[in-house]
């Protein structure tokens, strides 16, 4: 039922990032690591193979590969949410039944891309991957990227099942974000995706927050979050554009992937170069980041000795 949903998996959820060797393979020795380094950083979970993490860039055994030494390393310690989507419903069908397999604990996806389906045929897609095993489903819901926007209509129609527990709102608009809450109703879950107003979309219903700059600021995220739920608002507002300013920093090098990567890379934590196209960061980048990486920790360090 989904009377516990929101108690149970709302909160702060990493985009994890890719883990390659320096040949671009993936290196689940890496992806180990990198999970285990958000144990304890006071997170609820993990968003496995989205965006953030190149799964669309992956193939379907690399993406298997990168979500079984992540269970194998943090199964029971952070909640596991796996992104399934795929260009074909059948692959999207086959990581979705991997997932269950290896223990994850929900399943998400974003529609096919390339192809501008009708509704139709994105509800199809999706309803696939809610069939095909016992886990939960969350929607993903990226305009931006894939050019379908999640309608309320559509949205209602999924939310009555109950394995349809919730969408990740990656769309800019907070008031759509917070139809979808109205919407979906009690015991619906909305995370916020652009990191840039997770303030915003909380205040306007986001149960949590799901993303990928969160990876090399986790504490901050955290933090945020706390203050939100403290109703500390002014330290909160205070607290997100201090964040907007890493976020803007981070955004004006080739590719943000590349840049948190490398940032990962000082804070001890090998994950290697993005996948092409996605452009790694280049030597003329590398003071202007560890300058970027110091302000963040000096950022962590304040909030986090609460100062």
């Amino acid at each position: 039922m989904k009377s516990d949903i929101v108690s149970r998996y709302q909160g702060i959820y990493i985009a994890m990032y890719s883990a390659y060797d320096e040949a671009g393979n993936v290196d689940q020795e890496r992806v180990k690591k990198l999970a285990r380094y958000y144990v304890g950083k006071g997170v609820k979970g993990l968003y496995v193979g989205g965006s953030s993490g190149e799964g669309i860039l992956q193939n379907a055994e690399e993406r298997k590969q990168v979500l079984e030494a992540v269970m194998e390393e943090v199964q029971g310690e952070l909640t596991i949410i796996v992104h399934v989507g795929a260009n074909s419903t059948r692959e999207s069908v086959e990581l979705a039944k991997h997932a269950e397999t290896v223990g994850a604990d929900v399943i998400s996806a974003v529609p096919s891309i390339y192809y501008r389906l009708p509704e139709a045929a994105v509800e199809n897609h999706w309803q696939h991957m809610i069939d095909s095993t016992n886990l939960p489903f969350i929607i993903y819901n990226i305009p931006q990227t894939t050019g379908f926007t999640l309608s309320t209509g559509l949205l209602a129609k999924l939310a009555k099942q109950d394995k349809v527990i919730g969408v990740k709102m990656s769309g800019e608009s907070t008031f759509e974000l917070q139809q979808y809450k109205e919407t979906g109703g009690e015991g619906f879950l909305v995370f916020n995706g652009p990191d840039e107003q997770f303030l915003a979309g909380r205040i306007m219903g986001a149960d949590g927050g799901i993303g990928g700059t969160y990876g090399v600021m986790p504490e901050l995220f955290v933090q945020l979050n706390r203050l939100f739920m403290d109703n500390r608002i002014e330290e909160a507002q205070t607290l997100q554009t201090k964040v907007n300013g890493f976020i803007k920093r981070l955004l004006s090098y080739p590719s943000l992937y590349g840049a948190c990567k490398y940032i990962l890379n000082l804070q001890g934590v090998a994950t290697g170069a993005p996948r092409l196209p996605l452009l790694p960061v280049r030597p003329e980048h590398h003071a202007s980041l560890a300058e970027l990486n110091k302000d963040i920790e000096a950022a962590i360090a304040q909030y986090t000795n609460g100062e």
